[in-house]
């Protein structure tokens, strides 16, 4: 028997499952602890790419996004894979360990890369294609690693806690609250690389900055073992097992089915020869979430080019000058202080309302996210209309390098508003995937929401290459490498249209929902 993969031991409470020294909020710390640095560590490089290839390695700003959207979206849709591993073969333990190693590996790798190549001042040489090569085989190992951890690792913490058998409702509890203080921990994590990190390689190096990355991952798998003893984690289903499972599943996609079948209750089993259609209830809710990942894509790419033309000086009379990818601060400030309150203040507030453990269902929660991001993208086109106005303004239309006198303050709302969405809808997806799959596939349910972001992503990818390429044959792009001229305004505009239309679509779908379990009715 391998550390970490312990025989599971069925109980009815938390403190049963404690009688052994095993799981609990104890060994969740450690985990809590691990997500926290790695968000550090990936974030390092994600939340800043766009100006790497932008700036280090000379690309226009829609190749550049487009790029960011691609290797996002892998990186979000790989937890498919390695949960699928993890869930049928190696284990969660297993699978944390391999992503450690991983993320040193990649991590390495690009700090080298990033010592291949210097600028030269104010003319960027193109890049050979070996180095091209190198770098993007390190950023895709990168994606690679996160595709083991970031569903594992959160499905080994929600596995501390007791089973969602619907007996013991405190367990339950501790288990949705588990998930909101697990972002709370990837918050800070995001707020320490996109202000700390992001500092450090747009004024010190790109070296130094993928450095402090990889240092940060070797304290994450040190971290990561030193919990090994608290852990409690589920044995791994037999891969013969889980093949036949998915197989099942697609079976039924292709199967005609009468009205009862698709109204049917999940259990944790796979096929009891009625059909209960797993993946055709969830499929609609995965499929209408798709555009309010695209938007939360949007904080990452647009946002940070659009705020890199503002006067980011923190004083008036100081030199210095917050980077644009530091700017995405304002959107884990906004979670570190709205998770707090809504896991203590709101939740058992609505409770007494409600009567339900996490004061709202996940679907209620999901669907108010995406109203939220749809407000975000509102927002975000008219400060980008100020933004055009003020560059026309003081004549600075073809000046694509000059500092708008326009504060980055300007750009807090839209970063709230994101930051609220994510709390409810975010947070909501991850309660409700790994709720409403059976128990020995709680990673891949996971991972399954993950893809959501993935594939939001690619959409996202997808709609600036389309937009780009329709408005560039009749005139100047909206994503024009000369933002003064661009029309990013517009761009928004389109996305908060696609919201609304999502939301409704979402509602249809959400409203006619039967939840795995009856503490979600």
């Amino acid at each position: 028997m391998e550390s970490g993969e312990l025989v599971h031991r069925p109980g009815p409470s938390v403190s049963s499952r404690l009688a052994d020294g095993r799981g609990g909020w104890r060994a969740a710390c450690f985990l809590l602890a691990i997500s926290f640095l790695e968000l550090v560590g990936f974030c390092g490089v994600q939340s800043n790419l766009i100006m790497y290839l932008t700036r280090h390695l000379g690309m226009s700003t829609a190749a550049a996004a487009a790029a960011v959207n691609a290797w996002t979206g892998t990186e979000m849709v790989l937890p498919l894979a390695g949960a699928a591993a993890a869930d049928s073969r190696l284990g969660r333990y297993r699978a944390v360990l391999i992503a450690g190693v991983l993320y040193l590996l990649s991590l390495g790798m690009l700090t080298v890369s990033s010592t291949l190549r210097v600028p030269e001042p104010h003319a960027a040489s193109s890049p050979s294609f070996a180095q091209l090569a190198f770098f993007y085989v390190a950023l895709y190992q990168l994606a690679a690693a996160r595709g083991f951890h970031r569903p594992c690792a959160e499905a080994l913490g929600a596995d501390q806690f007791a089973p969602s058998d619907g007996e013991d409702p405190s367990s339950r509890a501790s288990r949705s609250s588990y998930f909101n203080w697990f972002h709370f921990s990837i918050s800070c994590g995001y707020g320490i690389a996109t202000t700390g990190l992001s500092y450090v390689e747009d004024n010190v190096s790109w070296t130094a900055g993928f450095a402090a990355c990889w240092a940060t991952m070797v304290l994450y798998l040190a971290v990561f073992l030193l919990g090994t003893p608290t852990y409690r984690a589920e044995r791994p289903v037999d891969g013969i097992r889980l093949a036949e499972t998915v197989r099942t599943w697609a079976a039924r996609v292709f199967r005609r089915k009468d009205a009862g079948d698709t109204e049917r209750l999940l259990t944790g089993e796979p096929e009891d020869g009625k059909g209960k259609g797993l993946v055709v209830k969830l499929l609609p809710i995965w499929v209408t979430s798709l555009i309010f990942a695209a938007i939360v894509a949007q904080v990452s790419t647009l946002f940070t080019k659009q705020g890199s033309t503002l006067d980011r000086r923190l004083g008036m009379g100081t030199g210095l000058v917050v980077p644009p990818a530091a700017l995405q601060f304002f959107l884990s400030v906004t979670m570190i202080a709205t998770l707090p309150v809504y896991d203590r203040l709101f939740v058992p507030l609505v409770r007494r309302i409600t009567g339900h453990h996490a004061g709202l269902t996940t679907l209620r929660r999901i669907g108010a996210g995406m109203a939220t991001a749809g407000a975000a993208m509102v927002v975000a086109a008219l400060v980008e209309a100020r933004r055009l106005r003020v560059a026309r303004e003081a004549g600075l239309v073809d000046e694509p390098d000059a500092v708008l006198p326009m504060r980055l303050w300007w750009m807090l709302p839209q970063y709230v508003l994101i930051g609220v969405a994510v709390v409810l809808a975010e947070i909501g997806l991850q309660e409700f995937f790994y709720d409403q799959v059976p128990d020995a596939f709680r990673s891949v349910g996971l991972a399954l929401c993950m893809s959501i972001f993935g594939v939001g992503n690619y959409v996202s990818g997808m709609l600036v290459f389309a937009t780009d390429w329709a408005t560039r044959s009749k005139g100047e792009s909206w994503f024009s490498d000369n933002l003064n001229r661009a029309h990013l305004d517009y761009f928004y505009w389109l996305l908060a249209g696609l919201a609304v239309m999502e939301v409704a679509v979402f509602l249809h779908f959400a409203t006619r929902y039967v939840y795995s379990s009856k503490d979600e009715l």
